[in-house]
């Protein structure tokens, strides 16, 4: 009897003994679900202030306490991928969508640290089931825009079309968009699409840098590839009523010095639209290189009427007038080519001779002295282009578009 009593009373005193320490559990468990939010807060506002290393430092601390905390690993991945860390932040992503897959936003940054790594092959098999999943969510444009520039970074180029053709529609005053399109159909040999993004890219701005680039890549294939001439002639026939047309492969004829089958098509282009302005002016100034320099000027007078902002119309009417003793005729549209485009060494060098012929001789070298900067500046980057273009050593990523 004595002994069962014993073990009532240890009994009672071990439950009196846990009842005192309940609180005390409560208590610690408390504050360090406290502590570890208020790790979390701290991290959460050094984030968004953009104090990398404090916010780090946070979720750092916060991860030594719970080391499987996959919202963890995914603000650290955050932090290394602003910092262009890019390996780091693709193995921290990686970690955290191992914890948890269907943590928001996740696989949507694994996949552009892979994108910006280099690793398009990786970001296209994150992008493209995150696409086919969510085709309206607000990343969607996003998603089609990275997909159809990693295609077009790994030389998928016929891949890349559909994904660019969404993006320039979605955002029809980018030229950068509508350059690798045009790329990407030229290099898949998609010839008469070439011709429709370069109208548009002349529509948008027909003195663009981009034009005299898919020119030059366009008269590139040309000489090299007959299959690839025959391709724009053959666009041509097949509708030569469609507007534009004519214009375009005789743009692209011009560029390449062809000026007697230049002249046949832009004629072609004014049977169709009397009124084409950039027509008239090419027309025009295709007269003056084959020394028509009196049945240019019809040309480029309907043009500069029609649109007032073609600046080759405006320099070439600037050379006839000069050409014919119409001194002040000449510099008001020399100075209205100028205006329209400044940047343009060859406006600044003609102008800069009708000032010295009419012996304004600080005028004339103020213009020369423009000619010669712009002229520097054209070449530093164009060897800043080609440095880029020289192929990398093996190992090393080739970037050649935006991030």
């Amino acid at each position: 009897m004595d002994g069962e009593v014993s073990e009532a009373i240890m009994f009672l005193r071990l439950i009196g003994v846990l009842l005192l320490m309940t609180p005390w559990t409560f208590n610690c468990v408390g504050q360090q679900e406290h502590s570890r939010e208020s790790h979390r807060q701290a991290a959460l506002a050094f984030e968004q202030a953009g104090k990398v290393a404090e916010a780090e430092a946070e979720w750092r601390s916060l991860l030594s306490s719970q080391p499987t905390n996959s919202e963890t690993y995914a603000h650290l991945g955050l932090l290394e991928a602003r910092q262009a860390h890019y390996k780091e932040a693709i193995a921290l992503y990686r970690k955290a969508l191992s914890l948890n897959p269907k943590m928001p936003s996740l696989r949507f940054n694994l996949g552009l640290s892979l994108f910006k790594s280099g690793d398009m092959r990786a970001a296209i098999e994150v992008f493209e089931p995150l696409l086919k999943s969510e085709p309206d969510s607000p990343e969607a444009l996003r998603l089609v825009t990275l997909l159809g520039m990693a295609h077009y970074r790994m030389g998928d180029y016929a891949a890349s079309v559909p994904y660019l053709e969404q993006a320039s529609a979605a955002n029809p005053g980018n030229l950068n968009f509508r350059m690798m399109l045009a790329q990407s159909f030229l290099r898949s040999k998609q010839y008469r699409s070439v011709l429709d993004i370069y109208r548009e890219i002349l529509t948008i701005n027909s003195e663009s840098a981009e034009a005299d680039m898919v020119a030059s890549e366009v008269n590139d294939e040309m000489k090299n590839d007959g299959e690839a001439l025959a391709g724009f002639e053959a666009a041509v026939k097949a509708d030569p009523a469609m507007s534009n047309v004519h214009f375009c492969f005789g743009y692209l004829l011009w560029k390449g010095l062809n000026f007697a089958e230049a002249e046949s098509e832009f004629r072609s282009e004014l049977a169709n639209n009397p009124e084409h302005p950039f027509a008239l002016a090419y027309l025009g100034d295709t007269e003056m290189r084959l020394d028509h320099f009196d049945a240019a000027v019809p040309y480029l007078e309907r043009a500069v009427r029609i649109r007032p902002s073609i600046a080759i119309a405006h320099l070439d009417l600037g050379i006839t007038y000069d050409g014919q003793g119409r001194k002040d005729d000449a510099l008001r549209e020399l100075k209205a080519a100028e205006r329209l485009s400044p940047d343009a060494p060859s406006i600044h060098y003609r102008l800069g001779q009708f000032y010295e012929s009419m012996d304004r001789k600080a005028e004339a070298k103020a213009e020369f002295d423009i000619t010669r900067n712009l002229q520097q500046a054209k070449m530093r980057s164009f060897q800043v282009q080609m440095r880029q273009a020289e192929p990398k050593p093996a190992g090393q990523n080739v970037d050649i578009g935006p991030k």
